[in-house]
């Protein structure tokens, strides 16, 4: 008895094919008319302020609602600080998750864990942000802050850099919110690129007496760069966008008066939470969108950078090989 011969799948002709393709162009092209139509949106919207002000809005810290006259480097300041120090401590961690689940975690452990890092990802940002505010500022503030006061108060540098009001709220609880709030993204697509690595190049390393982590460091992170810096910059995307949890645990507070780390500052997000619905037409509208036109500049210029990066990662791969 011979088996009947397999069926042939139809093809969809040239036809299919072009209107295809003119789909997926017509996407693209949407996409950065999107794009552009959000730039020009807020150009106009904060043409008052560019105006007025110019450039010398993004160095002045007054804001100044009653007499209009406003100034972004607090809310600027305060953006890229807790986005800085949410990576500092957010990247190791994920890291360290990714590499544990991907090399050394037991079978019946990968799983369960795995699900549990990322149903942290789910966790609506009001809630981190209620969490810091109730739980995480008071123990911030009774261990860590008022412990460090009390041993380096009298040391120039260090001394400035840890005071403040010892309440927990300001730039460094804000960034560490913000870290918990991103580990889950970096941390899953760091696992996802590591296990797509051939088995065959790992394999290779380890029979040829590589150890567990030069094979990640020579092996896996090389074939995986670009996937890494992805989710890296997945991460810094959503703590620079990132508005309720900030808005909780920042301080709101418009003035820069120290560098301290427990300092209440402010944020971009933040204050346009918190002013735009009661401001008013004019220069304070216009103040508001030229920071939202600044925040739009700050993300251009972070993916700019990391598409360098890795530019310059390939070619100097290349010069090596």
């Amino acid at each position: 008895m011979t088996n009947p011969p397999p069926t042939k799948m139809a093809r969809s002709g040239p036809l299919a094919d072009r209107l295809f393709g003119i789909a997926a162009k017509s996407a693209a092209v949407f996409t950065l008319m999107v794009l552009m139509a959000i730039l020009v949106s807020l150009t106009i919207s904060a043409w008052p302020a560019i105006t007025k002000f110019g450039f010398g809005f993004l160095t002045s810290t007054t804001w100044d609602p009653v007499k209009e006259d406003f100034g972004g480097l607090v809310m600027i300041y305060g953006t890229i600080m807790t986005s800085a120090i949410a990576l500092l401590i957010a990247v190791p961690v994920s890291f360290g998750i990714a590499l544990f689940l991907t090399e050394l975690s037991p079978a019946w452990l990968k799983r369960p864990l795995g699900t549990a890092i990322e149903l942290l990802a789910a966790v609506p940002s009001i809630v981190y942000g209620m969490w810091g505010l109730l739980v995480f500022s008071p123990v911030l503030s009774t261990y860590v802050q008022q412990p460090l006061q009390k041993a380096f108060g009298d040391v120039p540098v260090l001394g400035s850099l840890f005071s403040g009001a010892p309440v927990g709220i300001g730039i460094l609880s804000a960034g560490i919110i913000l870290a918990i709030m991103i580990i889950p993204f970096i941390a899953s697509v760091m696992r996802d690129v590591f296990e797509v690595t051939p088995t065959l190049l790992k394999e290779s390393a380890y029979g040829l007496g590589a150890t567990t982590w030069e094979v990640v460091s020579k092996v896996v992170l090389p074939y995986t760069r670009a996937g890494v810096v992805g989710g890296i910059m997945l991460g810094l995307g959503r703590a620079i966008g990132e508005t309720m949890a900030i808005t909780f645990v920042i301080g709101n507070f418009n003035q820069l008066n120290s560098l301290s780390l427990f300092e209440a500052a402010n944020s971009i997000t933040s204050a346009l939470a918190n002013e735009f619905a009661e401001a008013g037409e004019g220069l304070h509208q216009g103040a508001l969108m030229y920071l939202g036109l600044v925040l739009f500049f700050i993300t251009f210029v972070v993916l700019a950078l990391s598409k360098i990066l890795l530019a310059q990662l390939q070619k100097n791969e290349g010069a090596r090989t």
